[in-house]
C-alpha cells in the first residue's frame, strides 16, 4: 500500500487532488453567463423548479466525479436551482447507471459518466441491466482523457519497438499491472497486444495506486494507466514512459510519441467523462443543460482546470457526444468479442 505522504508527493492520491482542482476553479464567471431560454411546452417553461439530482456511479473522488462536480458549480447559477451530487457505486457502475436509466425523464436526474460505464460494461457485462444508446440521452461531454505506457527505468525497453520485439521473441514472459477485467487500463493492455501481435500476461490490482506501485517496485513489468497518476512518476525518473495512448500527442507530454508514431497501427485510447439524462428527456431541457455547460467548456478557466486533470475540454452538442458514445461502444465490443472478454 502507498503511504500518505508518498501518494501526495506523487499524485496517487487523485481523491483530494481532484477536489482540489474543482475547488480552486471557483468558476467566478458562471453566475454571469446569460440565463437560458426554454421555448418547448409548459414543463420545459417551468424547468427546473426544484433540485436537480446527479449521480455519479462510483466512490467519491474517481474522474467520473469531475463532470458531476463542475456541473454543479455551472448549473447551480445558471438555473437558479440547488444540484445535488449523489454517489451510487457498485456492480462497476452498473447500479447507478440503472437507476437513472429508470429514472422520469425530466430533467431532474442526470447522470456523470464515462467510458466504462457508458461503452464498455453495457458490452462486455449481460448483466448491466442498460443499454447507452436507447437509455440514455446524451447532454454535454465534458473532457478527453488518455493513457500512458510506462516501464520501469531499469527495463531494457526504451522504445515500443523495443518492447515489441522482446515480446514477439518471447511470448507470455512479460506481464503488465490494471486493475480489473474490462477496466481502460485492461482493455488498453488488450488493445495492444491485438494491434501488436504480441502475448502479454495482465496481473490484476485492487486500484491504480497498487498498480503503479507494481511497477515501481518490479513486481511487474509494464502498465498502462492514467496521464495524471503517472507523469509526476515520469519527471521524478521513477518511471519510464514509452508512449501515450491518444491519436495526436498531447500538450502535457509533447515529447512523448503516440502508440502509432511508436509503430502501433490504429492504436487509440482515449476516456470520455461527461453528463447524460434518462432517454426521452424533453429535448428543450436538454438544450438549455448543454448550452450552460458548453459555455462554460470554451472559457480559459475550464479549459485550464481540465488541463490540470490531464484531459482536454470537449465542448460539444448532444449528437456529438452521441457519436463518441457511439464510436467507443462499438470499438470496445469489438475487442471484446475478439479476445473472449467478459466482465460478469
Amino acid at each position: 500500500m502507498l503511504s500518505a505522504s508518498f501518494a501526495e508527493r506523487h499524485g496517487i492520491g487523485g481523491h483530494m487532488r481532484r477536489r482540489q482542482f474543482i475547488t480552486l476553479l471557483g468558476l467566478g464567471g458562471a453566475a454571469t453567463f446569460a440565463p437560458g431560454v426554454l421555448r418547448e411546452g409548459r414543463a420545459a417553461d417551468a424547468y427546473p423548479s426544484r433540485p436537480i439530482k446527479i449521480v455519479v456511479p462510483a466512490g467519491p473522488g474517481g474522474p467520473n466525479d469531475d463532470p458531476a462536480r463542475m456541473a454543479v458549480q455551472i448549473l447551480q447559477p445558471k438555473l437558479g436551482q440547488p444540484v445535488i451530487v449523489e454517489h451510487r457505486p457498485g456492480a462497476g457502475g452498473a447500479i447507478g447507471s440503472r437507476e437513472v436509466a429508470r429514472a422520469a425523464p425530466d430533467g431532474y436526474t442526470l447522470l456523470s459518466a464515462g467510458t466504462g460505464m457508458l461503452a464498455v460494461t453495457p458490452v462486455l457485462s449481460a448483466s448491466a441491466g442498460y443499454n447507452p444508446t436507447r437509455d440514455f440521452t446524451p447532454v454535454a461531454e465534458f473532457m478527453e482523457g488518455f493513457h500512458v505506457l510506462v516501464v520501469h527505468p531499469s527495463s531494457p525497453w526504451r522504445t515500443v519497438k523495443d518492447l515489441i520485439d522482446d515480446a514477439r521473441a518471447n511470448p507470455g514472459k512479460i506481464n503488465f499491472a490494471h486493475t480489473g477485467t474490462g477496466n481502460l487500463p485492461h482493455l488498453s493492455a488488450e488493445l495492444f497486444m491485438s494491434r501488436a501481435g504480441v502475448s502479454l500476461v495482465g496481473v490484476p490490482y485492487r486500484s491504480g495506486g497498487e498498480s503503479v506501485t507494481a511497477v515501481l517496485g518490479q513486481a511487474v513489468h509494464m502498465a498502462f494507466d492514467n496521464v495524471t497518476l503517472l507523469l509526476p512518476l515520469v519527471a521524478e525518473g521513477k518511471l519510464r514512459a514509452l508512449a501515450v495512448t491518444s491519436r495526436t500527442r498531447t500538450a502535457v507530454a509533447p515529447d512523448l510519441p503516440t502508440m502509432i508514431e511508436a509503430g502501433v497501427p490504429d492504436y487509440d485510447v482515449t476516456t470520455f467523462f461527461g453528463i447524460v439524462a434518462p432517454a426521452g428527456t424533453n429535448p428543450a431541457i436538454v438544450s438549455t443543460l448543454n448550452a450552460a455547460i458548453v459555455e462554460a467548456l470554451n472559457t480559459p478557466q475550464m479549459q485550464q482546470t481540465i488541463a490540470r486533470l490531464g484531459a482536454l475540454a470537449r465542448p460539444g452538442s448532444p449528437s456529438d457526444f452521441a457519436a463518441v458514445i457511439a464510436a467507443q461502444t462499438t470499438k470496445w465490443a469489438a475487442l471484446g468479442k475478439a479476445a473472449n472478454i467478459k466482465i460478469d
